[in-house]
């Protein structure tokens, strides 16, 4: 207590007196105080540097492009003879990354890149004369992108092979559900040539974050040559997941702040059946990077399993995107039997209210208990 009448008898110095049982002077106790607050300070700092982040915009892929034929064979008429009927296309078509391919000297450029030898389909339409049947045969004279969804992508592919995300199509899941690249993007919109700045009617939850909301031209130039924006084009045939996005706990993807190609790869990702970028758990700690490790006592079921053991990423009713509403079932359902290894509590002693991680509160690695109590 000689301590307190140092420094005046105030309440701080007289509680570290106490608690310390040693002689505190004022100027001591303020550096004591000054010094907690800097290592506050600096653990905070750690915090904010492994705390979750946004996800990253995914970045481009590389494509080069193939040797366009020579245009000797005379099958070929121009781009300016596509132009004369084709004028929407046309003016979509040259706003793209497409149009600016360079084309080596005596070799095609334009619409016959991809669409082949036009001069029979040229020749055939001017013979016509607006007739209709006839204008339907000449139709078939060309690639049209109207065959098979293999022979769509197929015509796709003889560029798009030189990165590894696209090259991996073949094998993808919507490539053997008959899903081709024009089902998903469009080389010339013409709806947005019609309306450039034409919005559609979102959900409610769309507006809970001030995302931009750009016009169709804008979008579709900005995000691959998507027909829609995203999540809208995916949920016209994931309805199931619309659903899950629709409970109370789920990622931001109907706000607007994620997008579904965050985690997943349309084109395919070298046999992962959910076609998510990365393998396993890789995909969530890419945003959840506090959760990455490396830690001395991992999680088994995270490395084993991935996340969705105990996470259901797109959506449910349950706290923390959890797979049961109860915590402590969820542990039950691995760590249930009594006398196993992994179950170190006897048979009677296992909590019955509550959630495990009262005493577990690492669940997700440690780098100090074995049981993640630390």
């Amino acid at each position: 207590m000689d301590a307190i009448d140092e420094c005046g008898g105030t309440a701080c110095c007289g509680e570290i007196c106490k608690t310390f049982g040693v002689k505190v002077t004022k100027d001591r106790a303020l550096r004591w105080v000054m010094v907690s607050f800097a290592w506050f300070a600096l653990l905070s700092s750690q915090t904010l540097m492994h705390a979750q982040t946004r996800p990253a915009a995914s970045e481009p892929t590389s494509v080069v492009a193939s040797n366009t034929p020579a245009i000797a064979s005379g099958a070929y008429v121009g781009e300016e003879a596509c132009r004369s009927c084709h004028k929407a296309e046309f003016r979509e078509f040259h706003k793209t990354v497409h149009a600016r391919i360079p084309a080596k000297e005596g070799h095609v450029a334009g619409c016959e890149v991809c669409h082949g030898p036009g001069k029979a389909h040229s020749d055939a339409e001017e013979a016509a004369h607006g007739d209709d049947a006839a204008t339907a045969a000449a139709n078939k004279l060309v690639f049209s992108f109207r065959g098979s969804p293999r022979e769509n992508w197929e015509r796709c592919q003889q560029c798009h092979t030189s990165s590894h995300e696209q090259s991996e199509f073949e094998r993808s899941t919507h490539a053997r559900h008959g899903v081709g690249c024009n089902e998903c993007h469009a080389t010339h919109l013409v709806e947005a040539a019609r309306d450039p700045n034409r919005h559609t009617l979102d959900g409610a939850q769309a507006t809970f974050f001030s995302v931009p909301n750009l016009g169709a031209e804008v979008r579709w130039l900005n995000s691959s040559l998507l027909k829609e924006s995203q999540p809208k084009l995916c949920n016209e045939c994931h309805a199931n997941v619309v659903a899950q996005f629709a409970l109370p706990n789920h990622h931001p993807v109907p706000e607007g702040a994620m997008k579904c190609t965050d985690c997943h790869s349309p084109h395919g990702a070298d046999g992962n059946r959910s076609m998510l970028r990365e393998a396993g758990y890789e995909s969530c700690v890419r945003c959840h990077v506090e959760k990455r490790g490396p830690f001395v006592f991992e999680h088994a079921s995270v490395r084993v399993m991935g996340c969705t053991s105990c996470h259901t990423p797109h959506g449910t009713i349950n706290k923390f995107l959890m797979v049961k509403r109860e915590q402590r079932f969820l542990c039950l359902s691995c760590h249930v039997a009594p006398q196993a290894a992994n179950t170190p509590h006897s048979r009677l002693s296992f909590q019955t209210s509550g959630d495990c991680t009262r005493c577990h509160v690492s669940i997700h690695g440690s780098n100090f208990d074995v049981d993640y109590t630390h």
